[in-house]
């Protein structure tokens, strides 16, 4: 049983980051027509286009702030004209920040978590969601964190902006079902991507000892998982926080 999404087009955000480059490389391999979206690294998004089209897939490149709804509407127009709506939408991207203590974190740094986490969300619903409706299917994934599970000192402004993004899906997930469109989640774990190959310790002792597999998550398990819900083998799977993280956190019953 392989994951096949030929004749599929998928939307990833952050698609030049650590974990939405492999993403978009994957759902390639898988046979979908990637819109490889980026906001500033204008290289990677062409990296990755070139490598997609050499391999016999096809790709375009959109700029855009995913944090601004006008932005996202543009996006869509680009992705419409060269490759069609979206079957498959991939919100990955988030605003980088230092984190630190409640009592220390800037408040603007409440506010980009809250607009890259929650408001990408809902621009990107309210964007491709209704050509899904008319197609009668989609799949709407968001990379969450297994952080919103943790709640450990420093990781304030991300957990709420994620826990604030679990609501919207959950929500959206209700909504939208009878249309056989799913809405999921993915949550990494602490997971080792390209940035981090080449150093001498890639198992940090500490964090590997809570974790049951006794090892960090690489990112191409993230895209797996990623792969997996937006196939057709995912069709009956709509509303989950699916944890990528070994263990590492566990929803409860």
């Amino acid at each position: 049983m392989l994951i096949d999404l030929t004749g599929k087009i998928a939307l990833i955000t952050g698609a030049t980051g650590q974990l939405g480059r492999v993403m978009t490389r994957t759902l390639a391999k898988c046979g979908a027509k990637v819109a490889i979206h980026y906001n500033h690294n204008a290289a990677k998004a062409r990296e990755l286009q070139q490598e997609v089209i050499a391999a016999g897939g096809a790709a375009v490149i959109v700029q855009g702030d995913i944090t601004k709804e006008a932005s996202i509407l543009e996006m869509k127009e680009r992705i419409a004209a060269e490759l069609g709506a979206p079957d498959i939408v991939v919100a990955n991207a988030v605003i980088q920040y230092n984190w630190t203590s409640v009592l220390e974190q800037p408040p603007e740094d409440y506010v980009s978590q809250f607009e890259s986490c929650v408001m990408q969300s809902v621009f990107l619903a309210k964007a491709f969601i209704p050509e899904m409706i008319a197609k009668r299917g989609g799949r709407f994934i968001g990379i969450n964190t297994e952080c919103v599970m943790q709640n450990f000192p420093g990781q304030s402004a991300y957990t709420a902006g994620k826990r604030g993004m679990d609501g919207v899906y959950r929500v959206l997930a209700k909504e939208v079902g009878e249309h056989q469109i799913t809405v999921n989640q993915v949550a990494p774990g602490w997971t080792i991507s390209e940035k981090d190959r080449g150093e001498d310790d890639l198992q940090d002792a500490a964090y590997v000892a809570q974790v049951p597999l006794k090892r960090r998550g690489e990112d191409q398990d993230i895209a797996n998982a990623v792969a997996f819900l937006a196939s057709d083998l995912a069709g009956f799977i709509t509303g989950a926080y699916i944890p990528v993280s070994g263990g590492n956190v566990m929803p409860s019953i």
